[in-house]
């Protein structure tokens, strides 16, 4: 009797460290982005504009919706704390990067973008923006420390975590978004990439050529 207890109950243990363990490796698997041919199939495809033809290599993940839509209004800060929203960069192009210095992918693509922003530095019409979203005051430090050994890149913060889920990847991590010069948001893409490859230049090049937006007659 004693021996079929001991059975029931080791039976028992294992079901819950089994579910603990899938239910941590859930929620940490959730923080990042899942390859498109992981993914599962939507019920209604979001249509794709002419950007989906940088769709290849390292970026066949590339999500550009048809349909337009701006930039959240939500405020975020630079490097000395001063308020910022993405209206601050109308007329540029302006490719943010969403990171953390918990994500692992993040911090492995961050030389690329630190090489995008030298190889486009003289072009004035573009800006690579990364946006930290550590909370704690001991991973922000480390967050600078990191950042300021990828030049030219700059620092800016949002310790609410907020502007994850504000863009299309809805929490993902990393996440990189292009807004063209109205704020619009042309193309996302969740996970790491190769921000400096030939194909992310053909995307920016795309973007840049559209021109600035008219100005509205007085």
């Amino acid at each position: 009797m004693k021996g079929s207890r001991k059975a029931i109950w080791a039976v028992v243990g294992a079901v819950v460290a089994i579910s603990t363990i899938a239910g941590a490796g859930g929620m940490a698997i959730s923080l990042y982005a899942n390859h498109r041919q992981n993914a599962q199939p939507s019920s209604a495809p979001v249509e794709e504009s002419d950007l989906a033809r940088f769709a290849v290599g390292p970026l066949a993940a590339l999500d550009t919706p048809v349909a337009l839509t701006r930039a959240p209004n939500h405020v975020f800060r630079d490097r000395t704390g001063t308020a910022v929203r993405f209206s601050t960069f109308q007329g540029k192009v302006v490719l943010v990067n969403l990171w953390a210095m918990w994500c692992a992918p993040c911090r492995t693509e961050m030389p690329t973008l630190a090489a995008l922003a030298r190889h486009y530095q003289t072009n004035e019409d573009l800006i690579v923006l990364p946006i930290n979203v550590d909370a704690s005051a001991d991973a922000q430090a480390d967050a600078k420390s990191f950042i300021d050994v990828h030049e030219p890149l700059p620092l800016y913060t949002d310790v609410k975590f907020q502007l994850p889920f504000e863009f299309p990847g809805k929490g993902k991590m990393p996440q990189t978004i292009l807004l063209d010069r109205r704020g619009n948001i042309r193309a996302t893409f969740s996970g790491e990439a190769d921000w400096n490859s030939p194909e992310a230049h053909a995307l920016i090049d795309a973007v840049l050529a559209e021109g600035a937006p008219s100005t509205p007659a007085a």
